[in-house]
Parts: structure tokens; C-alpha cells; sequence
């Protein structure tokens, strides 16, 4: 970049602007700020600079009265006085580019690791609109995961939205790490939304250590406000939707999707809006489907294939974030408690899991021996008390009898843990393990 450019830069970033609307606080709670002044001009969604003791402190504007605009603060600090100036200034960007890429943000796009400042690139909305229909690429090129039970069961397609669905404990981190690790994206973008502080190192450390040179990592963990929580997926969709406009394929990892809902419910709450559904205000679902649309494979440019884990509350598939989200999705992943109880990771349930574009990701040969894989440990659960009681004898029915010898070594065979190198070819895998053991039948597996 020239001189010329690099001043027009700086006077498009600092000039300020020839006037400026501001209000005054004339009321504020531990969640909001009411300012007067401000309720002709100001929009939803738009930023307000909010003078407070120590400096100043940015809110959002979710509600506008005739007299009253209310506000909720990014930061707890924001210990704004009465009669406080509120400045508007418009919607929130983000300026995402090049230098982006292994480094760690908050949900404002600030840094949080020790790097130094972030090179700024161009300017883009937070909460843009989701591509058309018709400008969004088929989605048909498979992709391979390097997860083996994901590959064989709910196998994923560049561009595809999944979210993986477990209770807490389960495994859900543990395997979106796993996907993260694959070495076949140009870019992971990572959301870490209400997690504990030391998950983060752990994940970065871990399972995307690897390739943390081409990872962007959005942080907000539980301690913070549901602003910011609420905030921090956005941020990262619109990290990655930077990436795909320059043709790159992103993946997309949110976790959790739900506790970005509670932070939607949360903020939705306190700016008045009545709950309609155990306690969720309406925006909160429309807000999740919004933020799922964005996601996806554009004509003439990249794909983001967006993974979103969802804390299942109290084990209910049917809860409503759950229940909206299995609606939204192209697929779930199941996870199953008392699959981690028998010490199987990952603890993924073959027949609770779905991809909704598994024929976009199958060979016919792939498509087959995974349905006869699904039928087989359909009839060896379903008989398991059978069995258990002394109620099955060999030789009686020869479906159950290669389901009891050929299962279990399945199961043996899909179990993977993050050390374990990524899979290059499941179903090969597969074939050659159960050759390997006498017990296992592979007439029905493809040729490795």
C-alpha cells in the first residue's frame, strides 16, 4: 500500500465525524443503561459510547421507547453515573484480514493474547444478513473429517451445518477439537462461547496446536456478560465469512450454541420481552437461525462448514434450543452417556446420528456397507436384554448371529481418542481390522 492510501486509511479510521448525537444516562441497573435524547435517531443493534468515571464503556442499544433508549454494556466496569453522555455510533464493525490468523480475540475483535496489536483489514457488519438462496453454491464435495465414527455414520460435506447434541460431560469439546484438528481446512475459526477459562489453552494447546498458525480463536468465557457471550459467535462468523469471500474453505467451530442462546434468552429478558417457550423470548430462535443461515458454500467463492455443539439440558433432545436447532441443521451427532460409561470414545451414537447430505458424501459402495452397519447394530442393541436374559441361541437367526460376532469388533474398531492420528480412509480401516480378526466377517466392507 502507498503513502496516499495508507493516509486515507488513517483519516477514514480516526476522523471524527462532523456531528455527533449524544444522549444522557437517566437511569441505569447492574444490566442496562436508559438514556434520554437518543430515541429519534437511534436504531436497534446500534453502539453507544457511554461516559463512565474510569472512561468509557460500549452498549448496545435492545430496546427504543418514545422517551427512553435502552442500552446493555459489553463490560461489567461500565459503572456509568446519571446524567452520563451516551454517544450513537452506529452499527458495530469488525475489520478481520490476514493478520488475524493465529491469534486470540474477544468478542469485540480485541486482543487477548500477547502478540500485539491487530493489523487491520476491511470493514464488515457483525450481524450481516445470511447469503440469498440463490447465490449459495450445492453443497457436494465430501469431506472428510479424519474422525472415524463420523466418517462411516453422519459423514459431513464441505459447506454442511451440523451441531453435535450431548449432556454435559460428554465428550462434545473433546470432539469438536477433533474435527478442528483435521488438516483439511485453510482456516479454523473457533468460538469459545461461556466455557471455562482454562478450556481455552486446552483446546489451542491441544487438540488445534497443530495448526494454530491458521486458526482464529473467539473467546468469551462464562464469567463475562451475556453481551459479550451473546456477541462472540457473531464475531466469529464474521471472521470466517472474511476468509470465505477470499475463496478459502473455513471451518467454523461454536461452542456452545446454547449457552449463546441463554445469553440471547438473558439479554432478550432484562430489554422486556416476554417468554414464550420455557423461558425463551422468540428473538432467541430467530436469532439462532439467523446465525446458522450465514454459514454455508456461496457461488464463486468459499465455504464455511459450521460445527455447533448444543448442551442438551437434563439429556432432553426435545428441550427447545435442541429442538430448534435438530430443525435448523443438516445433521446431528448424537452423543451418548452410556456409550462414554463403556469407555468408547468418542461416545457418538451410530444410530441417533444423521447428515442430512450423506449422499453427497457417500460412494455407492460407502453408502451401502454404512446402511447395513446401522442395521446390524440396530438389531445387536435391540436384542441386548434378549440376550443378557439367555433368551438368544446361536444358529436360530442368522441376521443376529453376524450382528453378535461382527458388532462388538465395530465398536472396537470406532474407537478414537485425540492423540490418535486423524483417519485418512475410515471405511478402509474398517476393513482391514475386522480382516485382521477372525471373528469379523468383511464381505460386505469395500476394498481398502
Amino acid at each position: 500500500m502507498g503513502a496516499l492510501e495508507q493516509l486515507a486509511d488513517a483519516l477514514a479510521e480516526y476522523t471524527e465525524p462532523a456531528v455527533r448525537l449524544s444522549g444522557v444516562v437517566s437511569e441505569a441497573t447492574s444490566t442496562d443503561r436508559y438514556m434520554r435524547g437518543l430515541s429519534a435517531h437511534a436504531a436497534l443493534g446500534d453502539q453507544l459510547l457511554i461516559q463512565h468515571h474510569d472512561g468509557t464503556a460500549l452498549a448496545e442499544v435492545v430496546r427504543i421507547d418514545r422517551e427512553i433508549v435502552t442500552a446493555s454494556p459489553y463490560e461489567r466496569r461500565a459503572a456509568a453515573f446519571l446524567g452520563a453522555e451516551a454517544a450513537l455510533m452506529g452499527r458495530f464493525e469488525l475489520r478481520p484480514g490476514e493478520a488475524w490468523l493465529g491469534r486470540v480475540v474477544d468478542a469485540l475483535g480485541r486482543p487477548l493474547d500477547d502478540a500485539g496489536p491487530l493489523a487491520k483489514g476491511p470493514k464488515r457488519a457483525v450481524d450481516a444478513d445470511p447469503p440469498k438462496a440463490l447465490k449459495r453454491a450445492p453443497l457436494n464435495r465430501a469431506l472428510r473429517t479424519g474422525v472415524k465414527v463420523l466418517d462411516i455414520f453422519a459423514p459431513l460435506v464441505e459447506g454442511q451445518r451440523v451441531g453435535i447434541f450431548a449432556g454435559s460431560g460428554v465428550g462434545k469439546s473433546t470432539l469438536l477439537g477433533m474435527i478442528g484438528a483435521a488438516a483439511r481446512f485453510d482456516v479454523v475459526v473457533a468460538a469459545m462461547v461461556g466455557e471455562r477459562g482454562r478450556e481455552v489453552s486446552e483446546l489451542l494447546d491441544g487438540p488445534l496446536a497443530t495448526h494454530r498458525d491458521r486458526t482464529v480463536a473467539v473467546v468469551s468465557t462464562g464469567d463475562e456478560t451475556p453481551m459479550m457471550r451473546r456477541l462472540a459467535p457473531m464475531t466469529a462468523m464474521s471472521v470466517a465469512e472474511h476468509f470465505r469471500e477470499q475463496g478459502r474453505r473455513v471451518l467454523l467451530v461454536v461452542d456452545s450454541l446454547t449457552r449463546y442462546a441463554h445469553a440471547a434468552r438473558d439479554v432478550a429478558l432484562a430489554a422486556g420481552e416476554a417468554p414464550v417457550s420455557r423461558g425463551y423470548p422468540p428473538s432467541v430462535f430467530a436469532d439462532m437461525t439467523r446465525l446458522v443461515e450465514r454459514a454455508g458454500r456461496t457461488a464463486g467463492q468459499g465455504s464455511i462448514t459450521a460445527v455447533f455443539a448444543v448442551l442438551v439440558d437434563g439429556d432432553d433432545m426435545d428441550e427447545p434450543v435442541a429442538d430448534t436447532a435438530r430443525g435448523t441443521l443438516d445433521g446431528h451427532i448424537v452423543l451418548s452417556r452410556a456409550i462414554s460409561e463403556q469407555g468408547r470414545w468418542p461416545a457418538v451414537d451410530p444410530l441417533g446420528s444423521l447428515s442430512r447430505l450423506a449422499d453427497k458424501a457417500f460412494r455407492p459402495d460407502e453408502w451401502e456397507l454404512s446402511r447395513r452397519l446401522r442395521t446390524l447394530i440396530s438389531r445387536f442393541e435391540d436384542t441386548r436384554d434378549l440376550r443378557l436374559l439367555g433368551g438368544y441361541k446361536s444358529g436360530s437367526d442368522p441376521e443376529l448371529d453376524k450382528a453378535v460376532q461382527l458388532v462388538p469388533h465395530v465398536y472396537d474398531a470406532l474407537v478414537q481418542i485425540p492423540t490418535d492420528a486423524p483417519s485418512e480412509d475410515a471405511f478402509a480401516e474398517l476393513a482391514a481390522l475386522l480382516a485382521a480378526r477372525n471373528g469379523g466377517s468383511t464381505a460386505d466392507a469395500p476394498s481398502a
